[in-house]
């Protein structure tokens, strides 16, 4: 039989990347003070995602996940929070319309602030000390007092969190999303960019559609599809004493969800199949994701899969690769093959960000657009040489005007990394390297779903 799951079932399982408080009392109290809040999100709304995705594992769609690699409390801000809805937007119309794809938008946003960390502890000039594990745990200055785990931050956590969906489900159903405004969604440092002019162009030829599609009736007013759209959340399952605050019985099914978001997902630190995160994410109703990097084999894959999807639930489970862009080609197809052979039925995704991560000439940590751009194109080409469907991108972006991934069209150098870094953690896309990316992959989603056609037409 199975183990018995229970929300704090987790606890009797070893446990990775756990921050260490001074006071435990005083983390058995904010956690029961979570356990009173309202939820963020709805198990009604995580099911939708899991319907939509479900769809993306049949190979009826395309997952578009990203967001901050690490959300800060000091960057909480309306206009920030609206940027990267519309850089999203921006990607997912250019998905959309370019290659006739449904797209599934999820950001890593409204819950996404704790990280996982190579080491514990962190030594400057002689001097040792926690390390920064994100603002739900800590902050970045190096003193005594800031690196010190304070519980009281997972409140905090909950109510920016709280905030942050409450505009964006404003953004997502109150009209702002309505596709004819999509020359609104501009950024004003992108339009000047090739890819903002090519954005403005495909713009306008979807001005002309919808004018038809008035033209036969079909308009906002008549038409929640062109006001409205669905948007989602997620976040890595970190810190499990604050998910498991945030779990609740579903009145409608009697089932547990995590209502911290919509989708949740167990990074490479922490995917072993008998550790904590797995068990405790084992037992909740959300869509699942799983981080798997250059040491995972097909067996880690497998067992993970029974774990975290045993019923072979489509849309249950999103794998999101890690491999590098010299990596993906050698250590995918092994994978794909046998997740292939047993029959799984999951979401394939590719996150190109944290392979190719390196340190520049001048010091900071950075990503080259090439070398993102390398993996995403390693990724369909696995797929399509295996017969599957490369399902999703995961990057970590931003809408500021961030100078942190050197090269793409705006040809950022080693030397002005340092003129707009701003990063909390990780360094992360800015809006014209995004919606660059966003065009590139177009293309080849557009190139697929030609050579599909090609292929029932002739077996037909």
């Amino acid at each position: 039989m199975a183990e018995k799951w229970t929300p704090s079932s987790w606890r009797q399982k070893p446990v990775k990347q756990v921050p260490v408080y001074p006071r435990p009392e005083a983390v058995a109290e904010v956690e029961a003070r979570l356990q009173r809040y309202p939820p963020l999100v709805f198990a009604g709304e995580a099911r939708r995602l899991k319907a939509v995705l479900a769809d993306v594992a049949n190979g009826h769609g395309f997952l578009l996940q990203g967001g901050d690699c690490a959300e800060s409390f000091a960057e909480f801000h309306p206009n920030n929070i609206r940027d990267l809805f519309r850089v999203l937007l921006q990607m997912s119309v250019v998905l959309t319309y370019g290659a006739a794809c449904p797209v599934v938008k999820v950001g890593r946003l409204a819950g996404q602030f704790a990280k996982p960390r190579s080491a514990d502890n962190e030594t400057i000039d002689g001097v040792t000390l926690p390390a920064y594990r994100g603002d739900s745990v800590n902050a970045m200055e190096f003193t005594p007092e800031a690196r010190a785990a304070d519980p009281e931050r997972l409140a905090q956590s909950y109510f920016q969190s709280a905030a942050t969906l409450n505009l964006l489900r404003a953004f997502a159903q109150g009209g702002y999303a309505d596709l004819h405004k999509v020359h609104q969604w501009n950024l004003g440092f992108v339009a000047d960019s090739p890819a903002g002019a090519r954005y403005q162009d495909m713009a306008n030829r979807l001005d002309e559609t919808l004018a038809f599609m008035a033209a036969c009736g079909l308009t906002s007013e008549t038409t929640p599809q062109i006001r409205e759209t669905d948007f989602f959340t997620s976040h890595e399952a970190l810190l499990l004493n604050y998910e498991q605050a945030m779990t609740r019985v579903d009145s409608t099914t009697g089932d547990w969800y995590d209502t911290s978001a919509h989708m949740l997902w167990v990074g490479e630190r922490t995917r072993d199949a008998d550790g904590a995160h797995v068990e405790f994410l084992r037992g909740v109703g959300n869509p699942l994701g799983a981080k798997i990097g250059p040491n995972a084999t097909p067996d880690d894959l497998l067992r993970l899969c029974d774990r975290l999807n045993p019923a072979n639930e489509p849309g249950r489970l999103t794998i999101i690769t890690r491999f590098g862009a010299d990596a993906v080609e050698r250590l995918l197809p092994p994978l794909v093959r046998a997740v292939k052979r047993a029959g799984r039925v999951v979401v394939w995704a590719c996150d190109p960000m944290h392979g190719n991560t390196v340190k520049s000439t001048t010091g900071f940590k950075t990503r080259h657009f090439d070398r993102i751009l390398a993996e995403v194109l390693g990724f369909f080409a696995v797929h399509k040489a295996e017969g599957t469907h490369a399902g999703g991108v995961h990057f970590e972006l931003t809408g500021q005007d961030v100078t942190e991934c050197v090269g793409g069209a705006q040809a950022i150098t080693d030397e002005l990394l340092g003129s707009r870094y701003h990063t909390h953690c990780d360094p992360r896309l800015n809006a014209k390297q995004a919606l660059e990316l966003a065009f590139l992959l177009a293309e080849m989603l557009k190139e697929e779903r030609s050579k599909q056609r090609h292929r029932a037409v002739a077996g037909s």
